[in-house]
C-alpha cells in the first residue's frame, strides 16, 4: 500500500488485527513454554481480535447492502 494512500476504516481496522497478532506470538510462544501468565495474555488478545473481526464483518455487510439497495 502506498504511503500518500489514506486508508478506509475497515482497512485500519484490519491492519490494527494483523498488529494485534503479530504482538500476540511471543505471549503464546511464552504460554507454550509453560508460563501460565501468558495464556491469560493470549486469551485477551485473541478475545480484542475476534471484537475487531466482528466490527469488519459488521462493516463489509453494511457496505455489501448499501450497493445492492
Amino acid at each position: 500500500m502506498n504511503e500518500t494512500t489514506e486508508l478506509t476504516e475497515l482497512q485500519q481496522l484490519y491492519l490494527n488485527m494483523l498488529d494485534s497478532l503479530k504482538e500476540g506470538i511471543d505471549d503464546m510462544e511464552r504460554f507454550e513454554q509453560g508460563n501460565m501468565s501468558a495464556g491469560t495474555r493470549v486469551r485477551k488478545n485473541m478475545q480484542a481480535i475476534k471484537e475487531l473481526a466482528q466490527k469488519i464483518r459488521i462493516g463489509v455487510q453494511e457496505q455489501k447492502n448499501a450497493i445492492t439497495n
